[in-house]
């Protein structure tokens, strides 16, 4: 029995060695993100709207096909973006634990070999809708929890680069506004 060609390992996408960070205190020019126009107060509400936008971008025709070699499909975006969901949620969730302690230090996560390890080119569109809408609900839940002086409890990425719970939820709230962008939701 022969595999689906559109079930074939499509090779290696170009890694993402930027350092994002930058996002935090400037506009992006790409999907025009601009930390300075979002309230953390909108955190959640942005979230929910994403779920959905992220919801029809995986009922597209094609949606494996990726749009040039080293490029990710809009199905691996989303099973990416799945992926940020948890990773957030569970550093903020670090961060809320810490009650405003020293700054706690969140577990490295290679967003490259989580799309190798997890064969996102190869997942079903349906089980990753679903699982993106746990994930997002989860996320935007746990990003409705912090207020007042909670948004400046901290923790540290492996790199050492700092984030509030504040700028943690931008950070977050970009990579979703990003990768909209990159499928065109």
């Amino acid at each position: 029995m022969s595999v689906p060609s559109e079930l074939n390992d499509p090779g290696p996408v170009a890694p993402d060695t930027s350092d994002w960070t930058w996002v935090l205190t400037r506009r992006c020019p790409d999907c025009g993100f601009d930390p300075k126009e979002i309230s953390p107060l909108a955190f959640t509400e942005i979230v929910r709207d994403d779920k959905q936008r992220y919801a029809a971008v995986l009922g597209r025709a094609g949606v494996r096909g990726r749009p040039s070699a080293g490029v990710w499909s809009p199905l691996e975006y989303c099973c990416h973006v799945r992926d940020v969901c948890d990773v957030m949620r569970e550093r903020l969730e670090q961060i809320l634990a810490a009650r405003g302690g020293a700054p706690v230090r969140f577990a490295n996560w290679d967003q490259d070999a989580a799309a190798v390890d997890g064969a996102y080119w190869q997942s079903d569109p349906e089980t990753v809708r679903y699982e993106l809408e746990a994930a997002f609900e989860a996320a935007a839940d746990a990003f409705d929890r912090p207020d007042g002086d909670q948004w400046s409890w901290t923790g540290l990425r492996g790199d050492g680069a700092e984030f509030t719970a504040r700028t943690l939820g931008l950070y977050f709230i970009h990579d979703l506004t990003h990768h909209l962008w990159d499928v065109q939701g």
